[in-house]
């Protein structure tokens, strides 16, 4: 089977899913620009742009399009640098003159006198891009191994004439098994185009280093009847509100709800009102900061440190903006069954429900089934871009810890150390001293994490 066609059984194993990462890995390993234009093939136009402008991408993607020019036409140009000495620069009808000039631009060379046979050039090669693929780790979300995403460029024993022998040959008799018939690094065999969609590819990768991989949700997205039945709900409503139980939601798979939805529609939605209690997850606190609709905080204190009244404010606060703002469709956010008395009894208000696939027990669902109320998980948005708000969370409370566990003035520190020692200093002595030793003062982290500060010492 060529590689670039699609079996029926990946049509389907396959769908919703997304296509950051393979448009990532088809850049770098130099699929031409002209399967990204072309609507019906996977890699999107969006990413090579954007990658386009990012020198380490660049440098990367130019040395893998000469690597499998000269492993392509090997033979030939061979032939001609042997009988004709012909130099590589020289060999446009076989190596990419675009890319030699573009790898020239971005200060890479990769030949070198005393390269006398073609297999030294792709040894050069070779060494570039293991010594430069990290350099693309960036590119790259935490969530997937890059360790498995950096073997695919690195040529086994690609430093040794035989080690790029043998790959070529691997390559060569093999050819319509690679993607696009451009080389990586594996074990090739017939998968069909393992650059179909992100949740085959990574499927795969994981496969060909002997692991598993399950978070599905990141790197897929819902599908388009979910997705049209929200736009539908929203369009049809006059004033949209969505109410969130943060104690019974998780906010990094609202946030990436809300932004794989199309902005066209959840423009509409006037507010995002979040019910939040203190043991709620820091990360609601930045919602805002992460989605164009307004939101507002309501911060539910407990009288009792064992009872939330979260459930009791959100009713009491949707009742509001039904009978006194006008709001006649919600899109409630809670896994919590209690909200039903709350979705019964205002039969005038329109809702639909967002709950997580694991939270959600079956009465709730049933009833929201048997009262025609559309509901769907959370869980199915593609969540592999919340990166972002999952680390602003971490920040902020990890910069909370700092300021509570640690407070050091350099100049309280410098004057207590003068009076315990009796050292009698002029003004532009302790200056100087503060400003060649106390300014210059290095952290370092141990292995088993703690902190220590040294200063820089002759």
């Amino acid at each position: 089977m060529v590689n670039n066609q699609v079996p029926e059984a990946d049509i389907i194993r396959y769908k919703d899913s997304t296509y950051e990462i393979v448009s990532k890995i088809a850049y770098l390993i130099g699929v031409p620009k002209r399967i990204f234009e072309n609507e019906h093939e996977p890699p999107k136009t969006e990413v090579y742009e954007r990658l386009e402008q990012d020198k380490a991408a660049r440098i990367i993607r130019h040395l893998c399009i000469i690597r499998t020019a000269i492993e392509r036409n090997f033979k030939h140009i061979n032939e001609k640098m042997r009988f004709d000495y012909t130099s590589i620069y020289n060999l446009p009808e076989y190596i990419p003159p675009d890319s030699m000039t573009q790898l020239s631009a971005d200060g890479v060379n990769f030949v070198r006198k005393s390269s006398k046979k073609l297999c030294h050039h792709v040894i050069e090669i070779n060494k570039l891009i293991a010594d430069r693929i990290n350099n693309c780790k960036k590119l790259f979300p935490l969530w997937l191994n890059w360790q498995y995403v950096k073997n695919l460029f690195v040529m086994p024993n690609g430093l040794t004439e035989d080690g790029t022998k043998a790959a070529a040959d691997i390559y060569y008799s093999h050819l319509l098994f690679y993607p696009y018939q451009v080389y990586i690094n594996w074990t090739p065999k017939e998968e069909g185009n393992i650059l179909y969609n992100d949740k085959k590819f990574v499927t795969l990768l994981y496969q060909w280093n002997n692991d598993y991989f399950t978070e599905y949700s990141k790197v897929s997205d819902a599908g388009s009847y979910v997705k049209g039945s929200i736009y539908e709900f929203i369009e049809s409503s006059e004033k949209v509100v969505i109410v969130v139980d943060c104690e019974n939601s998780d906010p990094y798979k609202l946030c990436a709800t809300l932004r794989n939805l199309d902005r066209q529609y959840t423009k509409k939605i006037s507010s995002i009102i979040l019910f939040d209690d203190v043991h709620a997850a820091s990360a609601w606190r930045i919602l805002e900061s992460f989605t164009a609709i307004p939101v507002e905080h309501m911060m539910i204190e407990r009288v009792k440190q064992n009872k939330s009244l979260v459930d009791v404010m959100l009713i009491s606060r949707t009742c509001q903006e039904h009978y006194k703002n006008n709001v006649d469709s919600f899109i409630l956010v809670s896994s919590d069954s209690d909200y039903w008395g709350l979705i019964s009894s205002l039969q005038d208000a329109r809702f639909l429900v967002m709950i997580e696939r694991e939270s959600c027990g079956p009465d709730l669902k049933n009833a929201l089934s048997d009262a025609g109320i559309f509901y769907c998980y959370i869980d199915d948005f593609y969540s592999g871009n919340t990166e972002d708000i999952k680390q602003g969370a971490l920040f902020k409370e990890m910069y909370r810890y700092i300021d509570n566990a640690v407070r050091l003035n350099i100049f309280e520190m410098f004057d207590e150390a003068i009076r315990t020692t009796r050292i009698e200093m002029s003004s532009a002595e302790k200056q100087q001293f503060i400003s060649q030793y106390v300014k210059t003062m290095q952290m370092r982290i141990t292995d088993s994490g703690d902190v220590v500060l040294e200063f820089k010492r002759k």
